[in-house]
């Protein structure tokens, strides 16, 4: 498929995906799941415990497999690393389905954390078949950096947004030789790329969530932003932002200069 600003194929993966991922983190509903389904939303982020998500998952996949993209995984433990195989297990038995789609190791902040023991489990995973492409997420983007360098996963999921664009420098630049697919969080930095600080002008607008998806979006080193809506409302309001398409030049440096503000509230918080 031809690449467009609402759906394109996730890096070396060959899959086509649309580009606003949906989480139900904050439980939108079933009828949000299913209106996204029914507006092409095709990759999905759950775990068993998103029960809304999992029960329609589990709905759609009796009828409707290929083309829809499971993301899901296992949580790092910060000592050690989880049993992979029995959240593996877990995680195809909960949702249904004989294959994940993309399998990650989660919340990864430093290196030490992603043992090569993790590594090898996932690449088994990989060559049995019982998950297509393996992936991380994490924070520390100089490793993240790294591994793109490399040949040997297929999805990175990062942090991302018009307050923290330190993925322009530290992993951007590592992805054209490997191309895996990138999906980004944490568009609106938890709403507050969509809040009045008070180091804003008075009088200049304030950013929609819809905006700030658009933001990361333009980026053409991002494939898919994940969206978390609290409702259906929300849901549409992001995908109708979408369809207005990538923003233009004054729009990005807007929003630049707004995360910036955002940024500067809390410059602990990287």
């Amino acid at each position: 498929m031809s690449s467009n600003f609402t759906h394109t194929v996730l890096g070396r993966t060959g899959i086509c995906v649309h580009r606003l991922g949906l989480s139900a983190t904050y439980r939108p509903g079933k009828r949000a799941i299913y209106r996204a389904i029914d507006e092409g939303a095709n990759f999905f982020f759950a775990f068993g415990v998103d029960t809304q998500m999992r029960s329609v998952l589990r709905d759609v996949f009796k009828s409707k497999r290929q083309g829809l993209v499971l993301a899901t995984g296992a949580y790092n433990l910060l000592i050690g690393y989880p049993n992979l195989r029995r959240t593996l297990e877990k995680r195809l038995r909960q949702f249904g389905t004989d294959c994940i789609d993309v399998f990650l190791f989660l919340g990864v902040t430093k290196p030490k954390h992603f043992p090569e023991e993790a590594r090898e489990e996932l690449y088994r995973f990989r060559q049995e078949g019982k998950v297509r492409f393996v992936g991380i997420s994490a924070h520390d983007r100089k490793f993240i950096g790294t591994l793109a360098a490399g040949d040997e996963l297929d999805v990175f999921m990062l942090r991302y947004n018009a307050a923290h664009r330190g993925a322009e420098k530290d992993i951007f630049p590592y992805l054209d030789r490997h191309n895996p697919g990138v999906v980004a969080y944490t568009a609106t930095r938890w709403t507050a790329l969509m809040r009045r600080h008070k180091d804003w002008p008075r009088g200049e607008r304030v950013p929609a969530a819809g905006m700030a998806y658009r933001f990361v979006l333009t980026h053409p080193n991002v494939h898919v932003c994940l969206t978390a809506p609290t409702n259906l409302k929300q849901l549409e309001e992001n995908i109708a932002a979408l369809r207005q398409g990538p923003l233009g030049e004054e729009e990005m440096q807007y929003m630049r200069r707004f995360g910036d503000t955002v940024y500067m509230q809390r410059k602990w918080f990287m």
